[in-house]
Parts: C-alpha cells; sequence; structure tokens
C-alpha cells in the first residue's frame, strides 16, 4: 500500500480497536460513536467516513469471514468432494488467522466477546451468517451442477458445517482463550462433522414422495 492507503488502514483499525476496548470496558449499548472517534483523537464524520454505523464496526469482521470462506471454495479444485471442498475452505480461513499477526487475533477474540455479550449484535451477526451461507450454497450448487432451490443437500452441508464452526469459536468468549485453543477447537469440530457426514453427499437423495432414500456411493 501507497502512503496514504496505510494512513487510512491505520486509522481502520486504530477506531476499531479503540472502539472494542470501550465495548470491553462499558458495553456495546453505553459506547457512543462520539467516544470511539475521541479515543483516537478524530472527529465522528470521520468514523462515519470508514463505517456506516457503530454496530458496522462491531460486525467489520464477519464481512472478512464471508470473503476469505467464499473465496476459498470457489477456488477449491472442481473435482473435489463437496464435503471436502466446503470443509477444506473453512480449514484455510481459520489457519488464514492464525497466520495473522498477534493483534489481528486479538482484534477477532475481541469482536467475538462483544458479539457474544451483546443479543442485538449476536442476532444481526446471525442475519449476516446466514447470507453468507446463501452464497456458500449458491457455490456449492453449482460446483455440483445442481439447483439448490430443488436440492436440499448443498444448503443442509453447508448449514452443517457452519454449525460446527460456531461450536467450535464458542471458546473464544472465555477470557482465557488463546490462539492456538481456538485453532485447534475449530479445528477439531470441523474434522468431527467430516467425520460424521462421512460418506457424505451422495448418500441420501429425495425419493419422488419427498422422503430420503439411501443408496450406494462414493465418500464425499
Amino acid at each position: 500500500m501507497g502512503l496514504r492507503e496505510r494512513k487510512k488502514h491505520q486509522t481502520r483499525l486504530a477506531l476499531i480497536d479503540a472502539a472494542f476496548d470501550l465495548f470491553l470496558v462499558q458495553g456495546y449499548e453505553a459506547t457512543t460513536v462520539d467516544q470511539i472517534a475521541a479515543a483516537v483523537d478524530v472527529s465522528p464524520r470521520t468514523f462515519f467516513r470508514y463505517f456506516g454505523s457503530k454496530e458496522d464496526l462491531a460486525l467489520d469482521f464477519t464481512v472478512e469471514y464471508e470473503e476469505l470462506v467464499t473465496t476459498a471454495l470457489a477456488a477449491r479444485p472442481a473435482g473435489e468432494a463437496p464435503l471436502a471442498a466446503l470443509a477444506t475452505a473453512f480449514r484455510e480461513f481459520i489457519h488464514q488467522m492464525e497466520a495473522n499477526a498477534a493483534d489481528d487475533t486479538e482484534r477477532f477474540l475481541k469482536h467475538r466477546r462483544v458479539i457474544d455479550a451483546n443479543p442485538a449484535l449476536l442476532a444481526t451477526g446471525f442475519a449476516r451468517m446466514a447470507e453468507t451461507e446463501k452464497k456458500l450454497t449458491a457455490e456449492l450448487a453449482r460446483r455440483q451442477g445442481t439447483d439448490p432451490a430443488a436440492d436440499p443437500r448443498p444448503r443442509l452441508l453447508v448449514a452443517l458445517i457452519t454449525s460446527a464452526l460456531r461450536v467450535g469459536f464458542e471458546c473464544a468468549a472465555e477470557r482465557d482463550c488463546q490462539l492456538v485453543g481456538l485453532v485447534g477447537n475449530v479445528t477439531d469440530l470441523l474434522n468431527l462433522a467430516e467425520a460424521a457426514l462421512t460418506p457424505g453427499w451422495g448418500q441420501l437423495s429425495l425419493g419422488s414422495s419427498g422422503q430420503v432414500a439411501t443408496k450406494a456411493s462414493s465418500p464425499g
């Protein structure tokens, strides 16, 4: 990045850091945009150049999450089984987070603690996750050459894997949660989900009556 872009990036991170520190000390609802801006020594007007609202700042990591996972899934080999492709895309996301600087990881942990402690943010976060799941479902269906409106398997597979991810991230809400424990917890849950779903995709199909029927298939 050039000097101007670096300064903008630094200001953005400073606003995020100041906001989460305030959220954790005095609570999300009690914290104002004016307080966040003042902590970074910028004007509220400058704050709104970076974020549309306090809520947008608090959920900023979900935007990055969506981009990382959807890009990783689209980049998987075309012939790869859907379960393996999806699980690997999420593993790439968690290991990318692991490879980031320690400050980024701390920001993520703070983000999880703030969201988990605020019902309104948690609800909005779930809504945004649902939008991400729709995009992953569409990509998975495209890879398999199926219509997600008629075939529930892409949506079901995405829902099962993202549920494993949410359970894996639960330790982020704990005060003593460290990066190694977080990565290990999420990885273990993804592995468990993948093992539980094997042989996976082709094993179940919908019969003409709408009931689930079992058929022989290769793993994946």
